[in-house]
């Protein structure tokens, strides 16, 4: 499980290791969600029954059909730091080969029935336990036939299921990490690292295929005044608000990321979708943000493989076209998205964003009007 990258590549990994090392033919690994009393399979694999899907997208069970996961799994097991795996066969329960006297009191024929249904002849349910608490179950079946599984097969699944949950448990810490390694903490948007990161694959997919990329770059009008005058409590609550607003915006277009750069400044990244649809989005938000109770609104620049920019040989020059258009823009007190590369070949966006930073009058008048 340990090279395994993703959630769906862990689970996948943990659930055929398991039918591999108990000599199954089929294996799953479910979910206990609490919340809906229900049982989720998050991964099938080995011989699929008709209806059975890998990864399916909603196969479930309701608890009450399988009692021992929150009788004896929850309460027993877990209180007594015995979580053993148990076997059943497609006739019923196979007492003599349970590890722990109460894991079964009668047996449990949901599954037996499941296991006639899809011809399978018996297996072996491993609870996974994850953090002191019932997680789910690894579950491993064997066809019609085959050997069933006995008391040391039982045994072994119970260890296999310890190493599953401590892989799951080291997929959610990074899958954490990661989440904060790329997470604006106060809005929850994606950060300047995952934007620079998608930006430079999003400009090489553009120079291989020639998809369309939009990057819209905003800056909130009137932070500085509302931190000054109300406090920065109310600044954040600014910007939280605005965070929202730009997430709804961006869900008009599918598939685009939104983020804070830092500060007062946000992006919105397009892959795909027209430059047309991308300004309407950016229109959308200059209207929205117009609207709210504190700030000035804000200052919305766009930047588009679509539009006449000339060659966008790398992301930092899409980054600095959208850049020079928020700042037109801002000098302009603009309510409405500025778009580069719209006013045609000697667009002053365009030659804003070619010049070198802080140098030429033209940047420096917009600099200087922008922080007036």
């Amino acid at each position: 499980m340990a090279a395994a990258q993703t959630p769906r590549e862990s689970v996948h990994a943990a659930a055929a290791g398991a039918m591999t090392a108990l000599g199954g033919t089929f294996a799953a690994l479910s979910v206990w969600e609490r919340e809906l009393g229900r049982l989720r399979v998050l991964v099938n694999t080995g011989e699929l029954a008709e209806g059975e899907e890998e990864f399916p997208e909603d196969e479930s069970y309701p608890v009450h059909e399988f009692p021992e996961i929150a009788e004896i799994l929850h309460d027993r097991w877990v209180g007594d730091g015995e979580p053993n795996a148990w076997v059943e066969t497609a006739d019923g329960p196979e007492p003599g080969a349970y590890a722990h006297p109460d894991a079964h009191r009668g047996g449990s024929w949901g599954r037996a029935a499941a296991l006639r249904r899809r011809v399978r002849g018996c297996c072996v349910v491993a609870p996974i336990v994850l953090h002191g608490r019932a997680w789910g179950e690894l579950y491993v079946a064997r066809r019609v036939g085959e050997p069933v599984f006995d008391r040391d097969d039982a045994d072994f699944a119970t260890v296999l299921a310890a190493v599953t949950a401590a892989g799951i448990a080291q997929t959610e810490r990074l899958e954490e990490a990661r989440r904060l390694a790329f997470t604006d903490p106060l809005t929850g948007l994606a950060n300047r690292r995952l934007v620079d990161m998608r930006l430079d694959e999003a400009v090489d997919r553009h120079h291989a295929d020639g998809t369309v990329v939009s990057l819209v770059v905003c800056d909130l009008n009137g932070l500085k005044r509302v931190n000054d005058s109300l406090g920065h409590a109310v600044g954040d609550r600014l910007l939280e608000r605005f965070g929202s607003l730009l997430s709804l915006c961006g869900a008009m277009l599918p598939g685009a990321l939104v983020a804070r750069l830092g500060g007062d400044e946000f992006c919105l990244l397009a892959v795909g979708p027209p430059a047309d649809e991308v300004v309407q989005a950016a229109d959308e938000l200059c209207r929205r943000a117009a609207e709210l109770d504190l700030g000035e609104g804000v200052a919305c620049g766009v930047a588009s493989t679509g539009e006449q920019i000339g060659p966008v040989r790398s992301a930092r020059r899409l980054f600095r076209l959208a850049d020079a258009a928020q700042y037109r823009a801002k000098a302009a007190r603009s309510e409405k998205p500025v778009v580069a590369g719209r006013e045609g070949a000697d667009d002053p966006v365009v030659r804003l964003a070619e010049s070198p930073p802080d140098a030429g009058p033209e940047r420096r008048r917009f600099r200087n009007r922008r922080d007036a």
